[in-house]
């Protein structure tokens, strides 16, 4: 499933500010053109962008995740996508990976 496309949401007066970064935070001020929605003033985040109910929680590349912890859980997934778990060593780590390699699932990290 495809998500929607949607606008890239960013800071009121990116582009015009310097200092002021790219990263989404809600306008709250009293003249803030985009708290107001004024359309030059960029896209504000609201619920009609939401993506359709199959494509929500999908990695990009289009499976569900699954985060796994060890060589039994890999080998219990149905899916095609696999993320290792923080807490995972280096040395359980590359046994994961060598599982997922043989059961042609694609590991995210």
């Amino acid at each position: 499933m495809r998500e929607k496309k949607h606008p890239k949401f960013v800071r009121p007066n990116y582009g015009r500010i310097k200092k002021v970064k790219s990263g989404w935070r809600r306008a709250r001020g009293i003249d803030s053109k985009q708290r107001i929605r004024l359309r030059y003033a960029g896209a504000v985040p609201r619920v009609g962008y939401r993506n359709t109910r199959a494509a929500r929680g999908l990695h990009p590349m289009g499976a569900a995740e699954v985060l796994v912890n060890n060589v039994d859980e890999v080998r219990k997934i149905s899916g095609k996508a696999a993320r290792i778990a923080a807490g995972v060593g280096a040395k359980k780590a590359a046994a994961i990976r060598k599982a997922a390699q043989e059961l042609e699932i694609k590991v995210l990290n």
